[in-house]
């Protein structure tokens, strides 16, 4: 065999060995294990790739951990419901670890499935009792069972776990607004935020909170004190001026609106429309001149030229109104109407008394024109 065909030959054999070798690899590739390497670094993709290339009839082949890997891999693509299934099928062949059960609970906690929870979370025994979101978890989930008893021991047993956490008693004022025991709730509110040095951001929440659930005098308390601690903190302010309101104590939040307004003129309206309210209607005309948006600014001020009795000037307004473009507006309509008709030109207001279709402004319209026609028929009773 000359050189050449003999170099020819190994070459052909040796080919042939790395073949056999690359398939035997190929053979052994662990794609389970790769798979959770690949879950590990964040490859989704190619984590469901591997798991899908999984041989389940393999002899010794571990279901157990293929159902885990693939439980870890639906939470996090979001399938929560998958995630369950699959950890539920791992539970099936035997004792999981206990962060299995963290996982569990908490795509329970996502789909609102509260029960599961809670019993994944008891399976997860001792070794989660240092983590500080799982009393979170469970807590809020015996709430939203409503099983307030339990929600409100658990959070008494965090914070004696955790006595320099202040979330858990922050957590638990809210629920006892909710339940309406507010003595309690003022009383350790008042305590979180002497212990925790509360910021701004707490102060108005527990504000906010009381205001919500409609205890408006402990919320005024709350957020008074939070205004004198944080006088240039404007969502202290703005939350204190929205309990007035709710308070109906248009005054003191008029006040307050206008003092927000000096620094933000997108509150112009809003605060003279407090002042309104309240009665001063002069003040609220005031302000009303400086807002900027011409649209809100005109609507804002016929209402109060009309509430001054002012009807010349409201009558004045025609062209301005057009001008904008919210002359079509209903409520703009009657209002002209109304003074028109008050600065005794009838042709007119009819012209925009007609145009109203809304049936509680159209019946205003019926009683308006009644007054005009009395009015034709007898001037001197409607000089």
């Amino acid at each position: 065999m000359n050189k050449n065909l003999l170099l020819a030959a190994m070459l052909s054999m040796s080919l042939m060995c790395l073949a056999k070798e690359q398939t035997k690899t190929t053979d052994e590739v662990n794609y389970l294990e790769l798979a959770s390497l690949m879950l590990k670094d964040n490859n989704i993709d190619r984590a469901e790739s591997a798991l899908s290339q999984v041989n389940l009839d393999a002899e010794g082949f571990d279901i157990q951990r293929f159902h885990i890997i693939n439980g870890l891999l639906q939470v996090r693509k979001g399938q929560h419901q998958a995630a369950i299934d699959a950890f539920k099928a791992a539970k099936q062949l035997g004792e999981v670890d206990s962060v299995i059960n963290v996982y569990l609970a908490q795509s329970a906690f996502a789909l609102k499935q509260y029960q599961l929870t809670i019993d994944a979370l008891n399976h997860a025994g001792s070794s989660i009792a240092k983590i500080p979101s799982v009393y979170h978890m469970r807590g809020q989930a015996h709430w939203l069972l409503k099983q307030h008893e339990m929600a409100l021991a658990v959070m008494d047993q965090a914070s004696l776990i955790f006595p320099n956490d202040a979330t858990f008693p922050r957590r638990k004022i809210f629920y006892l607004i909710d339940l309406g025991l507010n003595a309690t709730a003022a009383e350790q509110g008042q305590q979180y935020l002497e212990k925790y040095q509360a910021d701004a951001t707490d102060y108005v929440a527990i504000g906010n909170a009381l205001r919500s659930s409609g205890h408006l005098i402990l919320a005024l308390r709350f957020l008074e004190r939070a205004r004198l601690i944080f006088p240039e903190n404007q969502d202290v302010t703005k939350a204190l001026a929205a309990t007035y309101i709710s308070n109906q104590s248009f005054n003191s939040a008029a006040h307050l609106v206008h003092q927000l307004a000096l620094t933000d003129n997108s509150l112009l309206s809003e605060a003279a429309e407090l002042y309104r309210r309240s009665g001063q209607r002069n003040m609220a005309l005031t302000l009303n001149s400086l807002v900027e948006d011409q649209e809100q600014k005109l609507k804002q001020r016929l209402g109060l030229l009309i509430e001054l009795e002012n009807y010349e000037q409201a009558a004045d307004m025609e062209q301005d109104l057009k001008r904008v473009r919210i002359d079509n507006d209903e409520n703009i309509l009657y209002a002209m109407a109304f003074a028109l008709f008050k600065v005794g030109d009838y042709a007119k207001a009819e012209s925009y008394l007609s145009r109203i279709t809304d049936p509680q402004l159209f019946q205003k319209a019926v009683e308006v024109r009644k007054i005009m026609a009395d009015c034709a028929d007898e001037a001197w009773r409607c000089r």
